[in-house]
């Protein structure tokens, strides 16, 4: 992803002032279940403590509900074909979804100028597109990364309904700017590390 990264992926100041979030640019987004409540399935041990390394080793055991997530992540790029989208890491834990998302440039976002106020590289957005003032200065807000959420919980919930589960998201999604390339490298071992740190982890209950 290194190479992908450098090359294909506009990265902006570390000090942000306004961000259109139908810009390219690489973002990444953690959802949680509404009261972090553990609906995706378990997080299980792989390898005993009997093993050489005497170190156990967890993966994460999807439920039918999880495997749907997962699912549901992977069709985001076949779903929207026009946004130039690529999917990073990604990982589905037991009540919580991180993944990394690229948006490319696109016919939504090549014509708009990129302004920057205040450090918004941490952002909670709510499930429907943000309000970054009029309309027309960023375009067309059902092609940015709110809707792109906002479609993939709805498909998710939707599922969930139809299958008699007692299911919600949290209202909102947390969404980090990532600026570098050490901060992709680092959030990306973040991702793939979750299951073997789920006891730790904020989430965790």
């Amino acid at each position: 992803m290194t190479g992908l990264f450098k090359n294909k992926y506009r990265i902006s100041s570390a000090r942000l002032q306004t961000w259109n979030y139908a810009d390219n640019g690489m973002y990444f987004i953690t959802i949680c279940t509404k009261d972090r409540e553990c609906f995706f399935g378990d997080v299980v041990e792989t390898r005993c403590l009997a093993s050489p390394t005497g170190v156990p080793e967890y993966e994460m055991q999807l439920n039918d509900l999880g495997k749907m997530t997962e699912s549901e992540w992977l069709k985001t790029i076949e779903l929207r074909p026009d946004m130039n989208l690529e999917l990073a890491e990604y990982v589905v834990m037991p009540n919580h979804f991180h993944g990394i998302i690229f948006i490319g440039e696109n016919k939504y976002n090549t014509d708009y100028s990129k302004y920057l106020v205040g450090d918004v590289k941490h952002h909670v957005s709510t499930i429907g597109a943000v309000d970054y003032g009029p309309k027309n200065k960023f375009g067309n807000q059902s092609k940015n990364l709110a809707s792109i959420i906002g479609g993939f919980k709805s498909a998710v919930t939707t599922y969930a309904r139809r299958n008699d589960i007692p299911f919600a998201w949290q209202a909102r999604f947390h969404d980090h700017i990532i600026t570098t390339n050490d901060e992709y490298l680092r959030i990306a071992d973040y991702i793939v590390c979750n299951p073997n740190n789920w006891q730790k982890d904020k989430f965790y209950k």
